[in-house]
């Protein structure tokens, strides 16, 4: 998963965390389960500067049936 974040603000941000929702869907879209998981934030960001990063977010195989995939539906980040 790549975010590119954005500080429009004026002043630089300093530090945060990212946390991710991934669910566990079946063939059908019917959301089973949904693993959450956290990082920092890649700072710091100086103000009016971008910063682009990728993850690779995972699920244990035995969460996920034969059958079913997973999406990251869910991203949110705190600022600090």
């Amino acid at each position: 998963m790549t975010l590119t974040f954005v500080n429009s603000g004026g002043r630089a941000v300093g530090s945060g965390t990212i946390a991710f929702g991934t669910h566990v869907v079946d063939a059908l879209g019917t959301d089973w389960a949904t693993r959450r998981s956290t990082t920092p934030l890649p700072a710091p960001i100086a103000a009016g500067a971008r910063s682009a990063r990728t993850w690779t977010v995972c699920v244990d195989a035995w969460r996920v049936p034969l059958g079913m995939h997973v999406e990251t539906r869910d991203v949110s980040v705190r600022w600090e």
